[in-house]
């Protein structure tokens, strides 16, 4: 998990976010943003560049590499303060609260806005860079691309994806984006790996994510992902969330991927409640899925 910037934030200056944002424009163009390219970059003067870079080190929102050249670049808690920022400017985020979830690929935290909500921070590529740029299709094509291009890139996907599903898919409802951020609806329950169903309510939670798997597939998208680590339950119901793989389902490999999420998701409680949940024709399942058919596991 990166440490949180949140108390750091009323510390800054404008200058200071003219700084940061002039290296994550340099970052387009490079790795490393060359020091002399700094004051072009961020509008500053070179004496306010040097003012501000040392500031911007001590508080690791940068980094700084001698190469051919002096260069520097963002670091993730730089770009999460770009980001939250933006979100203070819009009038987004009022608040900022404990951890809700750590994952390999993100960081969300309890934001306070007009209610609370749930701010999620992208990871995707900052400590697996190359596996990531290699796995991921909106990344593959691009021959220099930067650990904040797959990160916001992601963000983009998961917002887009809930966006379209809210509300006629239970998904947590999407309330504003920024690079690699999105602040969204938080949403009660456990985590479907750690709820402990009785062996008769299996069936039926198991009947309601495939149900919320079909209507997202008749919107638009496959989720691409589904696992016990995405869905939560709750007393009305369940709730499909981490979309950053979401995947049209007119995309050439979207009948793949919701076959590999049925599969997925059946064999899981399959596997924990065996007495409960039938054996089934998997591809059987994902046809209903598909063509929005599908009612109840205790058909097939």
């Amino acid at each position: 998990m990166v440490r949180n910037v949140a108390a750091e934030m009323a510390d800054l200056d404008p200058e200071d976010f003219h700084l940061l944002s002039g290296v994550e424009h340099g970052m387009r163009f490079s790795e490393w943003v060359s020091r002399e390219k700094l004051p072009e970059f961020s509008r500053l003067t070179q004496e306010e560049v040097d003012y501000r870079l040392d500031r911007m080190l001590d508080l690791e929102f940068l980094e700084r590499k001698t190469i051919q050249y002096e260069g520097v670049q963002l670091t993730f808690a730089g770009y999460d303060a770009l980001a939250l920022h933006a979100f203070a400017e819009r009038d987004t985020v009022e608040g900022f609260g404990s951890p809700l979830g750590v994952g390999k690929e993100s960081d969300v935290y309890e934001v306070q806005s007009f209610r609370p909500m749930a701010l999620k921070f992208h990871r995707e590529g900052y400590t697996q860079f190359r596996e990531v740029h290699r796995g991921r299709d909106y990344t593959s094509d691009k021959e220099h691309t930067s650990w904040q291009y797959t990160a916001r890139k992601a963000a983009e996907r998961e917002y887009d994806a809930l966006e379209t599903l809210y509300p006629d898919v239970n998904v947590p409802r999407p309330v504003d984006q920024n690079r690699h951020a999105i602040v969204m609806e938080r949403i009660d329950g456990v985590e479907l790996s750690r709820a402990e169903l009785e062996p008769e309510q299996a069936s039926g939670v198991l009947d309601l994510v495939l149900r919320e798997m079909a209507t997202a597939y008749e919107a638009g998208y496959v989720h691409a992902d589904i696992s016990e680590y995405n869905v939560f339950v709750s007393e009305d119901g369940v709730t499909l969330f981490d979309w950053p793989q979401a995947t049209p389902s007119d995309h050439e490999n979207a009948r793949e991927l919701l076959d590999r999420d049925v599969g997925n998701i059946v064999g899981y409680f399959q596997q924990k409640y065996p007495s409960d949940v039938p054996e089934v024709e998997e591809s059987a399942v994902a046809d209903a899925v598909a063509d929005g058919s599908f009612g109840s596991v205790t058909e097939f």
